[in-house]
């Protein structure tokens, strides 16, 4: 697979962790791809930027960044599903972890 898939603008529509009122805290929650080996993440009070690896099967990421202008990090990854959703984990260091599943844009 290469990156071309999963390019773009995601948004994020599920997190079991954190509920839909805080997901979109200060505007949608997303999550973009560049294609090119970066990206960024949003949602609740966080914003990152994100260290991209393709896969066989979809995109593993570190990610560094604030979250209530605390510093963060941790990493996850995705998978592009038939129904072309994305399914995947997100954790913080030494913290919360998510599933989570997002939509094309």
């Amino acid at each position: 697979m290469t990156a071309e898939p999963l390019k773009g603008k995601w948004r994020i529509v599920e997190m079991p962790t954190w509920g839909a009122a805080h997901l979109n805290l200060l505007g949608p929650a997303h999550i973009v791809f560049d294609g090119a080996g970066g990206g960024e993440i949003a949602f609740g009070a966080l914003q990152a930027t994100l260290e991209c690896a393709n896969t066989p099967s979809g995109v593993d990421f570190e990610w560094y960044g604030f979250d209530e202008m605390d510093e963060a990090r941790g990493e996850g990854w995705v998978e592009l599903q038939d129904d072309r959703t994305l399914i995947g984990e997100f954790t913080y260091d030494n913290g919360d972890e998510s599933d989570l599943k997002a939509v094309p844009w």
